[in-house]
């Protein structure tokens, strides 16, 4: 498999070994820990599995307990909660090694009628995406050169982000600037046809950028970090069908950065501008010594 969206179907696509436990692969990887957005993407397509697949996934409430070591499967034990008349429930808990890693709460909903609807519209008009350049074009115009690290991570990556604002490379232009961010996101191949595995998708891609909005006041987003950051918890509502492998506008703001955490707020919408996915996240921020 050489495509990267196919890479990420397939890294979603978990082994069931018992009839509520299921292992997901965690790749190599050069990083410190496992993505968060991977151990939340996989633990929903567990929960998903032990229901009947009539039922949408409408919101999810998720922890992260500890850093998940790359290259070491992850289990995935799920606790049948609820099986309503409308709503199914489900806990996951992610273990690795025999430690618990990640808790994520899923509730699932029988679609109805609505009996009204309204929403805000996007806060801002803002270019096509085909109008804006990748990220690794940005580097590359801002340094001559795409390093070899980024390259490869472009290679790899399975969504193509496009930032709606110029990144800023310098304190000074970062200094003073509002904690906002929007990025527009796709996968860069199809996903198939599978709701579940499109929302687990667009789950694993939630976590990408969604602290952005934090360090956007205090230091470039693409230069040498001053902090270390983790996820804590996370928390997604969905609102309306979508794919992840066409567009979508992620507009996120960080209203409040304290003791050490940071609190981002996404809006995911489609081209025409509904709102299809509200996203709540709060990291760890620590400077790094030296």
């Amino acid at each position: 498999m050489t495509n990267p969206a196919e890479r990420l179907v397939d890294l979603l696509d978990l082994e069931r070994i018992e009839v509520d436990i299921f292992r997901g692969r965690s790749p190599e990887e050069s990083l410190q820990r496992v993505f968060g957005g991977q151990v939340a993407g996989q633990a929903l397509v567990a929960a998903g599995r032990t229901t009947d697949g009539d039922r949408p996934v409408h919101s999810l409430h998720a922890y992260f307990l500890r850093p998940g070591r790359p290259g070491v499967p992850i289990v995935y034990q799920v606790e049948r909660v609820r099986d309503g008349r409308s709503f199914t429930t489900r806990r996951v808990t992610a273990v690795q090694q025999g430690r618990t890693i990640f808790n994520l709460t899923a509730s699932f909903h029988r679609p109805e009628e609505a009996g009204f609807e309204h929403q805000l519209p996007p806060a801002r008009i803002v270019p096509d995406p085909e109008e804006l350049p990748t990220v690794a074009e940005e580097v590359r115009e801002h340094l001559g050169v795409l390093p070899e690290a980024l390259e490869r991570m472009a290679r790899r990556q399975p969504f193509d982000i496009r930032y709606v604002d110029r990144l800023r490379w310098t304190k000074d232009e970062v200094r003073d600037a509002d904690p906002r961010s929007a990025v527009w996101m796709r996968a860069v191949g199809p996903l198939g046809d599978d709701p579940l595995v499109h929302t687990c998708a667009l789950t694993y891609a939630s976590d990408m950028t969604l602290l952005d909005a934090v360090r956007i006041p205090v230091e470039p987003l693409w230069g040498p970090r001053g902090f270390d950051m983790a996820s804590l918890d996370h928390a997604m509502w969905f609102h309306r069908p979508f794919r992840a492998d066409e567009w979508f506008l992620y507009d996120q703001e960080s209203p409040i950065a304290t003791g050490g955490r940071g609190l981002a707020r996404g809006r995911i919408y489609d081209r025409s501008g509904q709102l299809l996915v509200s996203v709540v996240q709060e990291g760890l921020f620590r400077r790094l010594e030296g």
